[in-house]
């Protein structure tokens, strides 16, 4: 059982990237350096993905991708601003990866008769169990 392995194009022409100042502690340097890099990329106006692809894209990633059809990722673990920048590249192609994964369809099975038996078995035993609860009549 392999999983089919999603043909994704380099899509790095497509990328635009914006720095800015990483938020929490971090000192002086924190202040004065643009560490924080923020990838956007647009799924809607994309060249390179197919259409099967940006609708799959579009549905399954509607939570990150804004009214304009815009995907926003951000990282901001590293003090250098190009190790971010790997980082939320590495991180995109992951995402995709995973999104445009096909689906496995579900092969019907049947419960085995031991399963089955088991399964009466125990509902016989239940119900005896709760009948025996009821009020004692005389």
């Amino acid at each position: 059982m392999e999983s089919k392995i999603v043909c994704i194009p380099d899509l790095s022409p497509e990328f635009v990237f914006q720095a800015s100042r990483s938020s929490g502690p971090g000192g002086q340097n924190v202040n004065k350096v643009n560490s924080r890099v923020e990838l956007r990329f647009d799924v809607a106006n994309s060249i390179l993905l197919s259409e099967v692809q940006k609708t799959i894209l579009l549905t399954k990633l509607a939570g990150r991708i804004t009214s304009e059809g815009i995907l926003i990722l951000t990282s901001q673990e590293d003090r250098s601003q190009l190790k971010n920048k790997e980082l939320v590249v590495t991180r995109f192609y992951q995402l995709l990866r995973e999104v445009l994964k096909p689906v496995r369809k579900r092969r019907k099975t049947r419960p085995t008769r031991a399963s089955v038996e088991k399964r009466l078995q125990r509902k016989k035993q239940k119900s005896e169990r709760k009948s025996s609860r009821g009020k004692i009549r005389f």
